[in-house]
């Protein structure tokens, strides 16, 4: 190749080097949908209040380490489809929500059926697929479940703030029951992810571990719901190395729950640890381990192997209303294994409930 010939292909390449420098390193404003595309060529996303138009999802795929900086509020107009109303993904991803909000226009969709019936209802409403942080969002009215968490790689969440306090009330279409149902705060379904001072009000579960590994959950508070529950457990899963600690847990119907289905096979759950939390005005027990479910304390299976949940550290101290109860256990035969150590665990209030299926429990009495 002659000189002349390899200092054009130099020059080329320089070109190539420098545009794809340039479109990496802009900043991208999203102000509606139709900015997303281009923005997100850029490693800074800056989002503008707007309305998304109903039926479309707001969905971001961020190239590796992006900065995303929420400037104002996003609402999402009404309409039923499955949804989510809003999707993320991407590794290594600083997600900044400045306190902004994204709303779900929730009484638009609620029904007191939430997943079970009535209309269709987006959901989940965020779905994060990202590594990185997630860090002082704001989410109003989901219409049901809130956050589906699937992390490529470590993530923390920190400083959410969950809102669907307005569902504890009953509508036209509820029946008389809460219109908000189903709004479970966190699914999880991942690996290395920690979760951390936040505060949730809804209906459902405040956190669901359905499977993975090495999640933490700690110094949240949880309101009005289901309280912290691992499960519900399907077949062909495992759990293990949970860490739930220092939450705070008020007005919900038990504090600390573990639910495996009785028809799952082949699963395991594992290493699930409890320290610090606090417990207040529950409604029906203070700790449920149950392996009937979707019954309370019916028939349990035995597919799921449960082992080395233990309440150690800083006592987890819950007080539960007159006609609660306690701690209830519920094994299937030889499904529970090993011995338990609950010796930081302090329950007051309602009656002892059954334990079934298991005696190594130490460290604790009702």
């Amino acid at each position: 190749m002659s000189a002349f010939l390899r200092l054009a292909a130099l020059l080329v390449f320089a070109r190539v080097v420098l545009a794809a420098s340039s479109a990496s390193d802009c900043t991208g404003t999203i102000s509606s949908l139709d900015d997303v595309e281009d923005a997100v060529k850029c490693t800074t996303v800056n989002i503008n209040s707007f309305t998304v138009p109903a039926g479309e999802t707001f969905n971001l795929k961020l190239e590796d380490g992006t900065t995303v900086n929420m400037q104002g509020d996003v609402t999402f107009a009404v309409k039923n489809f499955d949804g989510p109303l809003f999707q993320v993904s991407g590794k290594s991803i600083t997600f900044n929500g400045n306190g902004h909000t994204f709303d779900g226009n929730g009484p638009s969709y609620w029904d007191g059926q939430g997943g079970n019936g009535g209309v269709t209802k987006p959901a989940p409403m965020m779905k994060i697929k990202i590594s990185g942080t997630f860090t002082n969002v704001k989410v109003l009215n989901s219409p049901a479940r809130v956050f589906s968490v699937s992390n490529p790689a470590p993530l923390t969440i920190s400083k959410l703030t969950i809102d669907d306090s307005a569902g504890d009330a009953p509508n036209s279409k509820s029946d008389g029951k809460p219109a908000g149902h189903n709004t479970d705060g966190f699914d999880c379904s991942t690996t290395d992810l920690t979760i951390e001072d936040s505060t949730i009000h809804n209906q459902d579960d405040c956190l669901a571990i359905n499977k993975g590994s090495n999640i933490v959950f700690q110094r949240n508070t949880c309101t009005g719901g289901h309280g912290i529950s691992v499960g519900s457990i399907s077949s062909d899963v495992t759990v293990s190395g949970i860490v739930i600690q220092d939450n705070i847990i008020e007005n919900n119907d038990q504090a600390l729950r573990i639910k495996t289905k009785a028809s799952a096979k082949s699963s395991t759950v594992t290493n699930i640890t409890y320290s610090g939390n606090t417990g207040t005005g529950l409604r029906q027990f203070g700790v449920l381990i149950d392996q009937s479910y979707p019954d309370t304390l019916g028939k349990p299976g035995t597919g799921v192997q449960l082992s080395d949940v233990n309440f150690v550290g800083s006592t987890n101290t819950l007080s539960v209303d007159d006609d609660a109860q306690r701690v209830a256990v519920n094994c299937g035969a030889g499904a529970c294994t090993g011995t338990w150590d609950w010796s930081a665990l302090k329950v007051t209030g309602g009656k002892a409930g059954p334990i079934t299926n298991f005696d190594g429990i130490t460290g604790f009495s009702q």
